[in-house]
């Protein structure tokens, strides 16, 4: 017995790989003998280069893969960029949109508050004129002295009329509003009488009426007076035919 079969003999039993393997083996070196015998040299060195070529695996390479792969995530990337300066930019123009406003409501306000300072102080300035109440109705004779009289003394339901106020009118100055008695009782008295209808300044005093002037000799007043007090006294000016 040859030493190889001594060999195989003594080694452990094959397992059933390593026999699929050999039987593998046995039967390429079978075939590759046969198609060397049949084929000239040159086609055996092309079947020969054919098969290596089919037996090599194909390396598949990950390489493009990977660029789309990354070509893709920078463009994302980029559009992400670009939506957030966007947004930046428009946050932006909405704060400097909402300063301006606010500066012009300032600059308003401002405005506004300096229009009133500017009208307070010419007001300040202004001298302050008395108010006259002036009737152009009226005229500035016995007349109308007489008709603005009636008509005070009908706002404050005193009776009398323009005959009545007249005639004593008449009678006590002759229709002078400055006349004043220096000669009867009043007068000696030290209180005189005045004015269109002849009155004494505690009786203008006492009857004055609402609305008009303070002063006794002023037609209008010293006529309402007189006639307020002769309704008080006599029922109405009316009634008054000599010195009361």
């Amino acid at each position: 017995m040859s030493a190889n079969f001594r060999f195989i003999r003594n080694s452990r039993s094959l397992t059933k790989t390593q026999k699929v393997a050999f039987a593998g083996a046995a039967t390429l070196g079978a075939a590759a003998i046969a198609v060397s015998a049949a084929v000239p040299g040159e086609a055996h060195t092309a079947v020969s280069a054919d098969a290596a070529t089919a037996a090599a695996p194909v390396a598949m390479s990950s390489q493009p893969a990977k660029t789309v792969q990354a070509s893709v995530t920078d463009q994302l990337a980029g559009d992400s960029v670009k939506i957030q300066a966007i947004a930046a930019k428009k946050q932006a123009a909405a704060h400097e949109k909402a300063a301006v406003a606010k500066k012009a409501a300032a600059e308003r306000k401002a405005e506004a508050a300096h229009h009133a300072e500017q009208t307070a102080s010419r007001s300040a300035q202004r001298p302050r004129m008395q108010t006259v109440a002036v009737s152009t109705s009226y005229g500035n004779n016995l007349n109308g002295w007489i008709r603005q009289s009636l008509d005070i003394m009908k706002q404050h339901n005193i009776p009398g009329s323009y005959n009545g106020l007249h005639r004593n009118i008449m009678r006590e100055s002759s229709g002078n509003p400055m006349a004043i008695n220096g000669w009867d009782i009043n007068a000696r008295n030290g209180i005189p009488s005045k004015g269109l209808l002849q009155v004494i300044d505690p009786t203008f005093n006492t009857y004055h009426v609402a609305g008009t002037s303070k002063n006794i000799y002023d037609p209008v007043a010293n006529i309402t007076a007189a006639a307020n007090y002769a309704a008080h006294r006599y029922g109405s000016i009316d009634n008054v035919n000599s010195a009361y």
